[in-house]
């Protein structure tokens, strides 16, 4: 189910992308999506605007993952966040997730696996850079987004540790650190942040850690250097600057789900059957569109029930949340 706290403050209109800009970069995502190549380092140059350095990330090949999805402006997708390390509203981790430090970066992999051991973001980068994909995803949580992430599957990186038969379950950690982080000096949530997946969810092709954004390297208020992404479920499932892998034979507790049980489940499939129990979940809003816009219909599993239902066949989504 949709899990969050009602927000302190409506989206304003100051956070609204100007119609005549958006309109804009809708056009030329359209004549580059017709061309069949993707993004041009020239084209991602002019629509990305990045933060930082803005390094585009090499080796990067299109999929037609979304393919036909509007995708949503790079000011939204990197200036609307839920990241609770730097704040509580949804415009602080974009004024202070500068003091994260991204490098260097290790993350340790362990639990039911036959080689644990530590590897570094560039370790990660430099041994896998075939894997690296454009994925236009639909996440939705209290808004939607169609986000072009690059990145790899998960399954790439878990087989290097060689899970055992053993391995029921995947339980990721985020860095605790809060004097990079501010926002973990107050007791919003039970650090370090936590989530989980199936060990079968885990390895589907779908699932990825993703390492960047618009073809460039992650911010640091999106999850940099190494956040997980989910697209058939809810976006509190996507995991950002993780440092810990856990290889598990029992379900993982997760922050949000121990915190809210009744609201917050393990599996948070995205499920228009399934309501809230303060609203209903059949429709969201596009993040970018005014707040009078038309609101769209949720599809079951997000869009991608063709790719994903087989794995929850024979289910009570209504009890399996």
């Amino acid at each position: 189910m949709l899990i969050r706290r009602r927000p302190s403050h409506p989206i304003q209109p100051s956070a609204i992308t100007q119609p005549e800009t958006f309109a804009q970069r809708r056009q030329l995502l359209k004549a580059a999506m017709a061309t069949g190549i993707g993004l041009s380092t020239n084209l991602a140059h002019a629509l990305v605007k990045p933060q930082g350095d803005g390094t585009l990330i090499p080796n990067r090949i299109d999929t037609p993952h979304g393919d036909g999805l509007t995708l949503t402006a790079y000011e939204n997708i990197t200036r609307y966040n839920n990241f609770y390390e730097f704040g509580t509203g949804k415009r602080d981790p974009f004024r202070y997730a500068h003091t994260l430090q991204t490098r260097p970066w290790v993350v340790k992999v362990d639990g039911e696996c036959e080689a644990p051991g530590e590897i570094g973001i560039e370790d990660i980068l430099r041994h896998i850079p075939q894997e690296e994909r454009i994925y236009r995803f639909r996440c939705v949580e209290a808004w939607a987004m169609n986000v072009p992430w690059n990145g790899f599957s998960l399954m790439t990186l878990l087989k290097r540790f060689k899970p055992t038969s053993k391995a029921k379950y995947v339980a990721f950690e985020t860095l605790f650190d809060p004097e990079q982080m501010p926002g973990q000096k107050r007791s919003v949530l039970d650090w370090p942040y936590r989530e989980g997946l199936r060990m079968d969810e885990a390895m589907h092709p779908l699932t990825m850690l993703a390492t960047g954004v618009y073809g460039t390297e992650l911010p640091n208020q999106n999850g940099a250097p190494l956040r997980l992404v989910v697209p058939w479920k809810y976006g509190f499932k996507s995991i950002k600057s993780i440092v810990h892998i856990r290889f598990t034979d029992k379900m993982p507790g997760t922050t949000w789900q121990q915190m809210a049980p009744d609201e917050y489940g393990f599996y948070a499939n995205v499920n228009p059957q399934v309501d809230h129990p303060r609203w209903s979940q059949q429709q969201h809003r596009m993040l970018g569109d005014s707040f009078f816009a038309r609101k769209q219909d949720t599809l079951m599993f997000n869009g991608y029930a063709e790719a994903v239902a087989d794995l929850y066949r024979g289910m009570d989504l209504h009890q399996f949340y």
